[in-house]
């Protein structure tokens, strides 16, 4: 690709190359956050935050205090050129979720899940993961009506405490609505190591200082994650009710069985689709912590029933 940069090389600004003009301030982006019951989605604009004036020193492990101004991001921009740059700045101009991974995920051999890719309801696109456990929380987080986008390990932080350099990849991170940022780490359910708890403070604190989130995730409840797997099959627009979507909404404006609604619309096989699909959008409820089955209890949405 012409004007791209070369292979490996890392610069202190966001541009690869003159006249590419995508260290923007201010973007329009794709909302498709659970709450379009159709295809036809809006575009929702939003002015990323600005920074909170803080740089309260964190500690970085052992005596070792590290302040929000003194941490670097390292990241890939579309082309693939690495940059690594001062957080504070590049946390509210940079799309990180727009490039590569900031490091590719190994094939492990042996290991069940190998690294894949999951199509995003959320934005429409193909996001990279590197193992079951982060996409499982990714699947969550693209369910996530606050989520508009999000993508695994796409910034490393980085910081040197101690006589020594540190760096930090959290394993996702989701865009939020309002503009700002969640960056998430899975752990055990035994909890974070203590290695992962001294960066996860320093993390934390970064994220902070930008009025972005910071959160360590256990492994979700079992149930929960094989109801929102099962959904998550009729994610795609392909399953929406369409045309008679008030008709589905009407059906369930009490809660009700689901399987008496469904025979209520007409044929099973056509209906069941747009069902699993208005469940996992947002336009219908049900209780996730409870195996799904037929007769399951289904009703409206608040919102969707207010607006109706």
């Amino acid at each position: 690709m012409s004007g791209g940069c070369p292979d490996g090389a890392v610069t202190d600004r966001f541009a690869c190359a003159a006249g590419q003009a995508w260290r923007c301030v201010e973007y329009v982006i794709t909302d498709s956050s659970q709450e379009a019951a159709s295809a036809a989605l809006p575009r929702a604009g939003y002015r990323v935050s600005k920074p909170r004036s803080t740089d309260s020193p964190v500690r970085g492990g052992g005596n070792t205090a590290v302040g929000a101004s003194r941490i670097d991001v390292r990241f890939r921009d579309p082309l693939g050129c690495a940059h690594q740059v001062p957080w504070l700045e590049a946390a509210q101009d940079v799309i990180f979720e727009d490039g590569p991974a900031v490091r590719p995920f190994p094939v492990q051999h042996g290991r069940r899940v190998a690294p894949g890719w999951w199509w995003a309801s959320t934005t429409g696109r193909l996001v990279a993961y590197g193992s079951g456990a982060m996409r499982t929380q990714l699947m969550l987080l693209d369910r996530d009506p606050a989520v508009v986008s999000l993508a695994c390990r796409p910034l490393e932080l980085v910081w040197r405490g101690g006589g020594k350099e540190t760096g930090h990849a959290p394993q996702l991170m989701a865009r939020l609505k309002d503009g700002s940022g969640v960056l998430v780490d899975g752990v055990g359910r035994s909890g974070p190591s203590a290695r992962l708890a001294e960066r996860a403070r320093v993390v934390a604190a970064a994220a902070e200082a930008v009025g972005w989130g910071y959160r360590l995730a256990e492994p979700p409840d079992p149930v929960v994650v094989a109801n929102v797997r099962w959904l998550a099959g009729y994610r795609h627009p392909r399953y929406a009710a369409g045309p008679w979507m008030p008709a589905l909404v009407e059906a369930f404006s009490s809660p009700r069985p689901a399987i008496e609604a469904v025979r209520e619309l007409g044929d099973p096989i056509a209906v069941w689709p747009a069902v699993f699909h208005a469940l996992w959008s947002g336009v219908l409820r049900v209780r996730l912590d409870e195996p799904l089955h037929e007769r399951v209890v289904v009703s409206v949405t608040r919102w969707e029933a207010e607006a109706g």
